[in-house]
């Protein structure tokens, strides 16, 4: 079937599919590096509690096999290996089949991750990185030219990401409507990044002008991908710029870099193409069988993308083969900030010495200027800005927090920037506060040095000690 391929697209799969392996080998680190102390055995949510509760119809996982720390580092750095190994190449250096199956083990991996990660990895860029990595299974190596039924639901992957988040805004907050989001949302935004406070400042009219871009490229740009070259490639270069455009302006994870990878398939780069064997029938059988799959599990998100009632980042089936994704369907205009503090003293007066825990990402010490984390994600301090947000979002797990900083416990001090408190003398009591945070001034900037100006709220969490029995906030 001389349609089935697209052999000048060849160098945009070898580009597409280095590129995601890189997201794949960050998510893997990710997860490695920040699970003990979340999911682990004596995790805030440990994942065995989570197992005894939920089936496997439910959330397919290897997990429910068997669970262990150890079996989850050895998941977690396999998949660090297999990732390192896609991004050297050596899908290409295997047969067809081999290549299918080695794409097949990052995807199987981190399911089995997701599916048992609970509020952590609640986030739309998990589902979106397990629906763009099963489709990389059957793009093919070298002993075949890129299938176009892949390619074409790639592409049909990027057009739900950024139309769908178009949507959303459209019918959510008026200040997308009304182009003001952007006055409060760099100021909001849950981590922010070093350049944040400077996008901030910016004029008002150049905020209404990224409004109105960001309209133009999630409304009106998408229906381009589907447009013969070179107008998908031109496309998808403004979708590019624009992703970067707001890498540049916080930490969204790796959001943002996988949707620049989902667009760099829809690129066509030059190149001629080199010559291939004729394509395997069983190949064609089952990439065709997969998409006609894929195409049946659209119905669901088209549907909620066209409903007045759009939800965002909810997958249809526990696979996460086709989701619906969005962002930022309403700006909040303030920021609120959980500030949490221990102290060594024995009664714990609000004279007491109460010492503050710094975070990685979240904004803390006012002095204390934001950094670039993503994509790497720091889980943690984005469930902190929701905890902000409201109580209801730190229910489940921020008693086990705070018990284990009463502990000292190593593995979740290890989240942390700085822990005010020697490893072998653990504060007697932890609170939480709630503050108000805004940007300083250019002038405040220049006088104090700080970045952020803070006010108090109220308490957020009374004062806790070990057997005292942790409240929720």
């Amino acid at each position: 079937m001389g349609w089935f391929t697209a052999p000048e697209y060849w160098l945009s799969r070898l580009v597409f599919q280095r590129a995601l392996a890189v997201v794949y080998l960050v998510a893997f680190l990710t997860a490695a590096l920040q699970f003990r102390a979340l999911l682990g055995e004596r995790g805030m949510l440990p994942i065995p509690r989570f197992l005894d509760r939920v089936p496997f119809t439910r959330a397919p996982s290897l997990f429910h096999l068997r669970y262990s720390d150890r079996l989850f580092a050895a998941v977690a750095w396999g998949g660090c290996a297999v990732s390192a190994a896609l991004v050297a190449g050596v899908d290409s250096w295997v047969p067809l089949w081999a290549g299918m199956l080695l794409w097949l083990v990052p995807w199987a991996l981190y399911l089995s991750i997701v599916n048992v990660g609970q509020t952590w990895y609640g986030f739309g860029w998990e589902s979106l990185l397990l629906e763009t990595g099963f489709l990389a299974v059957f793009l093919g190596n070298d002993e075949v030219a890129p299938p176009v039924v892949v390619l074409f639901l790639l592409r049909w992957i990027l057009f739900r990401v950024e139309f769908g988040a178009g949507l959303i805004k459209l019918r959510g907050d008026a200040c997308w409507r009304k182009l003001t989001c952007l006055h409060y949302h760099h100021e909001t935004q849950p981590m922010p990044g070093p350049l944040s406070w400077f996008f901030h400042h910016l004029p008002g009219p150049v905020h209404k002008a990224e409004v109105a871009a960001n309209h133009v490229t999630q409304l009106i740009v998408p229906f381009l991908l589907f447009t013969p070259q070179p107008i998908a490639t031109a496309g998808a270069s403004l979708m590019i710029v624009t992703q970067l455009w707001l890498v540049l302006s916080g930490n969204f994870s790796w959001l943002n870099w996988i949707t620049i990878v989902l667009a760099l398939s829809a690129v066509r780069f030059p190149g001629s193409a080199p010559s291939v064997p004729a394509t395997p029938l069983w190949y064609e059988v089952v990439v065709l069988a997969v998409a006609a799959l894929l195409v049946v599990l659209s119905y669901r998100p088209v549907v909620n993308m066209v409903s007045r009632r759009q939800v965002m980042n909810r997958s249809f089936d526990p696979l996460h083969l086709v989701n619906t994704y969005g962002a930022f369907g309403s700006v909040s205009r303030v920021r609120y900030e959980v500030v949490v503090e221990g102290t060594l003293d024995e009664v714990p007066h609000e004279d007491a010495e109460w010492r503050e825990y710094e975070f990685r990402g979240k904004p803390g010490d006012p002095r204390h200027w934001p950094r670039q984390f993503a994509p790497y994600h720091l889980r943690l301090d984005w469930m902190m800005w929701f905890a902000a947000l409201s109580p209801a979002y730190a229910g489940v797990w921020f008693g086990a927090m705070v018990e284990r900083l009463l502990e000292n416990d190593r593995d979740t001090l290890r989240l942390l920037r700085r822990s005010p408190f020697p490893p072998d003398r653990p504060p007697r009591y932890v609170r939480a506060r709630l503050f108000r945070y805004h940007f300083t001034t250019w002038r405040q900037l220049r006088s104090t040095g700080a970045c952020w100006d803070r006010t108090h709220v109220r308490e957020f969490l009374p004062p806790t000690r070990l057997g005292s029995g942790t409240r929720e906030p």
